[in-house]
């Protein structure tokens, strides 16, 4: 058994679920923060066979779109550097994160 821990941009959670549970993969759904940007992502713990794991990966990156984001420059740079100009960062994707799971129960 696995645990896979998936944020994903809030933007992009519905299709990532709905995708999730057309495949039959059971999800837990968590509002997260970012610590980059403070922009709002939610984090899908799912608990599957090891066979499952690919087949959830593949989910989040079909369904996890990467975007280009202006922002401050302040949010990017050192602090108390001001800088007019916005700077473009890429956001989305997906961070997933897979561990092993010694025991797994649903009572």
């Amino acid at each position: 058994m696995k645990l896979v821990y998936a944020i994903v941009n809030s933007d992009d959670a519905y299709a990532v679920n709905k995708a999730l549970s057309g495949a039959g993969i059971r999800a837990t759904k968590l509002a997260s923060t970012g610590g980059f940007l403070s922009k709002g992502n939610t984090t899908f713990m799912i608990c599957c066979s090891n066979e499952q794991v690919d087949n959830v990966i593949e989910v989040c990156k079909q369904y996890s779109k990467k975007r280009i984001q202006a922002v401050p420059a302040s949010a990017v740079l050192e602090r108390g550097f001001t800088d007019a100009e916005p700077v473009e960062v890429t956001i989305g994707g997906a961070t997933i994160f897979v561990t092993d799971i010694e025991r797994f129960e649903q009572v």
